[in-house]
Formats: structure tokens, sequence, C-alpha cells
């Protein structure tokens, strides 16, 4: 049976220290107890709605709406050194830097703008795209058409080659800029660079010249690790896989609709070979038929990229109730990691459960775990969510990728992650 608890007064110190608004750090009413929650029978495209799930767990709108802004200050307007993450440059670009590696990456930058979109932010938005537009797009080469993954902070690119989450988040992002804003001209005809992206993800290869691959496998549908020539191309990243995006595509895209349908299929297929039955976990790297992929000390194991997995699974719930399996997984996956420690559990891990592999309990695994709980049925779904509100955002050097899925995860949970859907 799930108990709220009361904060302790030395909590409240410290986090008031810190500059965060005293009213977001409270936990809620002393012995109050929940039922476990539900997941609703239709998806949020549909119906419109977007749960609030912490306000279902007892904050208030102002409560919430404060730890919202908090957090947007903090990563976007804070310390230069400790705290944010966006530095505007000149009168109209921005970047998002990887602060652990010094660098700009795509995986950032499509997040940033996702959060902007998200909170009506439209002048972080176009800065942000435009650096990336002007820094990190291929003009010519073997990778014409697609984005460097990361580049210095003075827009000197490090590699050519694309990340694929990065493309697929730039896609979204433009998509619900253009039905949030409405499209502009030049590169802020959000919806024409959206479908500019998407039609090279899939015909990189009508282009002989070109020396790079398509973005997502012909035959099984799935997003590719990276899409170059070789054994890059050979295998996938399970927290690549975003059906509920590439479902909307499958509607909104000028080309290629039912691919991106059957995409969405194939992920949520996908989805079920990749998880361990028992843990629930997946690996960063797999095979495409969802065994671990082994790669260094990285790939075979549940880690860094693989947090996103369990927001993946949920808000993809959460927007179609496609497939009950995935309320099976939140909750399995929820089991896990509270049987570990609710508030201790590693951050890495054998996928079968069998050994944990650092001594860290990271902020961005703490928030994406929550936000498995809008898929979740329950009860220790609320104790995620609670664990979550009474985490710190982090800061310092690792504050980076954390603190952006601290971000979204939040957004996801208080109903104000949504689908803005482009006029034509």
């Amino acid at each position: 049976m799930h108990k709220k608890l009361l904060i302790t007064i030395v909590i409240v110190t410290l986090f008031v220290s810190t500059g965060w608004p005293a009213s977001t750090l409270l936990f809620a009413q002393e012995d109050d107890v929940l039922p476990a929650p539900v997941p609703p029978e239709t998806g949020a495209f549909f119906s419109g709605e977007y749960r609030n799930m912490l306000k279902e767990w007892g904050r208030t709108d102002e409560e919430i709406q404060a730890r919202i802004d908090a957090v947007w200050n903090q990563l976007f307007y804070g310390d230069d050194a400790t705290e944010r993450v966006y530095y505007p440059v000149d009168d109209d670009m921005g970047y998002l830097l990887d602060t652990g590696n010094d660098d700009v990456r795509t995986e950032g930058m499509s997040y940033g703008m996702m959060i902007a979109v998200q909170l009506d932010k439209k002048e972080e938005f176009d800065r942000i795209w435009k650096w990336a537009k002007t820094y990190m797009y291929n003009e010519s080469g073997a990778y014409q058409g697609y984005f460097a993954w990361h580049c210095n902070p003075d827009g000197s690119k490090i590699d050519q080659n694309p990340a694929s989450d990065g493309e697929i988040w730039f896609v979204t992002a433009l998509f619900f800029a253009a039905g949030r804003w409405g499209n502009g001209d030049g590169i802020f005809d959000y919806q024409a660079e959206a479908n500019a992206i998407l039609h090279t993800m899939l015909h990189q290869e009508d282009d002989p010249t070109r020396g790079s691959k398509n973005m997502f496998n012909a035959d099984t549908k799935q997003v590719v690790f990276v899409p170059s020539f070789g054994r890059e191309s050979s295998y996938t990243d399970p927290s690549y896989h975003v059906p509920h995006y590439y479902e909307l595509w499958a509607r909104w895209a000028e080309a290629d609709n039912d691919f991106w349908t059957e995409a969405a299929t194939a992920s949520r297929e996908f989805f079920k070979a990749a998880a361990h039955p028992d843990t629930g976990l997946m690996a960063n790297y797999t095979e495409f038929d969802g065994s671990p992929k082994v790669r260094g000390d990285y790939g075979e194991f549940f880690y860094a990229d693989a947090w996103r997995v369990p927001m993946n699974v949920a808000v993809d719930y959460a927007w179609f109730a496609a497939d009950p399996w995935q309320i099976e997984q939140s909750n399995r996956i929820q089991a896990f990691f509270y049987n570990q420690g609710l508030y201790s559990y590693s951050d890495k891990w054998r996928v079968d459960g069998s050994e944990s592999l650092t001594p860290w309990h990271s902020e961005g695994l703490v928030a994406t775990n929550a936000a498995a709980g809008l898929a979740a049925s329950e009860p220790v779904a609320w104790e995620f969510i609670e664990e979550f509100w009474n985490t710190r955002l982090p800061t310092g050097q690792w504050r980076y990728y954390s603190g952006l899925l601290y971000m979204m995860s939040l957004l996801h949970l208080s109903g104000e992650f949504r689908i803005y859907e482009p006029a034509n």
C-alpha cells in the first residue's frame, strides 16, 4: 500500500537554498493513500486529453507551473558554468551544450527544440534550429541531407555522420512548430523542413553518388543506429524507437505514409522482443531481433541510451493506446527498479538484472522511470512520481543529459507535452 511521506525541515532548507520555489518541494498529504493509476483506454491523440499525473498525485496547478518555470529557467537561463545548457549566440542563434563532453549534439538540439515548442518559446526554438541548420546540416558529401551528430561550440563539425535520434526529434519538433505557430519563410517553413528531412531518411540511397544509407532498414522497418555503409547500419538502438512519432508522420508527411505506419507497428513489436521478460530492461544497442548488441562496455547493457525507453513506451501508450502490452511493460520495469531500492537503484545493469554496474542513481533515469507511470497500473507508480518530484534538477558538469530527460518527463507527467497538428 502506498503512503505519502512528510518532507523534513532539512530537505526543505536544502531545496529552498538552491532557489527553487518552496511550494514546489512539498510532498503530498501525510498518509494519503491513492488508488492504483488507471491508464486511459483511448489515447490522447484521439481524445485530446493529456493526463496530469502530478495533479492526480496531489500537486496544485500553481505548484506544477512553478516547477516547470524553475526547470526551464535553470536549464535555459541559469548560471553559465553550473546550471544552464542553452547558450544564445549573436542575435539569432543558440545551441545546447553537452556539458560533460563540451560538444553540441543533435540529440540535445532536437530536445531543446521540442522543449521550446511545448512551452511556447518561439524565440529559443528558432535560434536553436537556425544554429543546427547553419552548422550541423551537411550541404554536400557522403551524408548530404543529414545533420552531423556533433559539433564544437564554434560550429565546426567533429563528425559528419548523423545519429538517427537527432533527425527523428528534429522532424517531430518542426511539425509541432508548424502546428503551434504556423509556417514562416525559408528555414522557418517548419513543415517543409520536416518533410525534407523525412525524404532524406527514406531516400538517401536513391542517389548512388551519396555515400550513406537510408535511416530506416527497408526489410525490418526499423531505425538504424547510423545510416552509414558497414556495421553501424546493421543494428538498432531501442531508445531511437518512438512509434508515437511515426504514427504522426504517417498522418502528416507528404510522402511515404504507409511506410511510417508500418514503422510504428514494427517498433511496437520490436519492444516486445527487446524487453527482458522478467526485468523489462532493454539494451543500449540491439540487433533487429531485439537481442543485445555487444559493443565494448556499453552496447549490451541497460544504461544511458536505454534510460529513454521507459518514457518512450509509456508515451506511445498515452498518445495512442495501441498495445496493452505497454501497460504490462511499464509495470514490469517499475517493479524491477522498485525491488532494487526505489531511492538507490543503479543506473547501469545487465538486462537480465543479474548485476548492477555503477553506484550512481541518476536523475535522468529517475525521471523516465516516473514517466513510465503514464502507462502503469500498479500503485508503486505514485512512489516513482514522488521520488521524481523530490529529486533535484542536476547541476555541474553532468547536468546536460539528465537535465533534459528531467524536463521532458516533467512535461509529460504534467500533461503539458502535447501534439500540435500542422494545418495541412
